[in-house]
């Protein structure tokens, strides 16, 4: 069972060190560690490329391509990569010495498309456990639970590769929310389960110039992706409107909390302002791709 992990990076020289650092302290080691500078000025591609030391020969590849985003950076790692599982790391964030080792002895306890684990947010001095675990056994249908609360973080997951191709990689045209659209896609599939253990073996380090940094972006990429796997909660507990209206209110409160965090009110009464006209369009999308499919 080889790993192979990938980071994708943009602007990110001033930690991408931090990372690397942590796969290399891993327990169990990746045959392949493939950072993608995404279009950064900063100096990324040197700064990781400087650390090739801390591996063995060949294991780190670095890959530079004009900016095209964080989707676009993953499948270009991805394809890179010839392992049977992909760990994700994005560039800000770090790994404990055990994640490897432990998400590869949950993925051989049953046929998981992916596994993930709980986290902590790192935010100044204080560091938050984020229980991904406990929601992802809240729910009868992981898959709602997931849908819902869209409870895996991206540096958390080890995903089998086959799986990922099949689903089609992640979706490029997003410009925020590409791994929970892809998740939901590799889950969705039938037959697919996956699992979410307790441990918390990645520190996130919120940055509002990273990846999840941009609230209205955020909102608005999620909103497509809950439309778009609307669908696949046909005949679950809760009902597609049901699970849809949940997760509708989730990301605009979701949005709220961070405009209100960086004291942004006009932001705030933005996002509470169209919630009702964003829950009467979704809905109304939902019934017109039933009718019309």
């Amino acid at each position: 069972m080889t790993v192979s992990v990938v980071i994708p990076a943009y602007r990110a020289a001033a930690v991408i060190g931090r990372a690397l650092k942590s796969v290399a302290a891993q327990t169990v080691q990746p045959v392949l560690v493939i950072v993608v500078d995404d279009g950064s000025d900063d100096g990324t591609a040197e700064a990781a490329r400087a650390l090739s030391n801390i591996f063995e020969d060949g294991v780190l590849m670095v890959i530079e391509q004009s900016n095209r985003g964080p989707g676009a950076a993953r499948n270009r790692g991805l394809s890179a990569a010839a392992s049977t599982y992909i760990a994700f790391l994005d560039a800000d964030d770090e790994w404990l010495p055990e994640h490897l080792e432990r998400s590869l002895g949950e993925m051989a306890k049953g046929n998981f498309v992916l596994t993930a684990h709980d986290f902590l947010a790192i935010r100044g001095e204080r560091r938050e456990h984020v229980a991904c675990a406990r929601r992802f056994r809240g729910m009868p249908d992981p898959f709602v639970g997931l849908y819902r609360k869209g409870f895996i973080g991206a540096s958390t997951v080890l995903a089998r590769r086959d799986a990922i191709v099949a689903a089609g990689g992640f979706d490029e045209a997003l410009a925020a929310a590409q791994d929970f659209d892809l998740w939901l896609t590799m889950t969705a599939a039938p037959g697919a389960q996956f699992s979410v253990f307790d441990d918390p073996l990645t520190l996130y380090y919120p940055s509002p110039g990273g990846i999840t940094g941009k609230t209205r972006q955020r909102l608005r990429c999620t909103l497509r992706v809950a439309g778009r796997h609307a669908a696949s909660l046909k005949g679950r507990p809760g009902g597609v409107l049901g699970n849809l209206w949940n997760r509708v209110l989730a990301v605009h409160y979701e949005a709220a909390r961070a405009f209100l965090a960086k004291g942004d009110f006009i932001g705030l009464f933005g996002v509470l302002a169209v919630l009702p006209v964003n829950l009467i369009s979704q809905s109304a999308g939902v019934l017109f791709r039933r009718r019309h499919p």
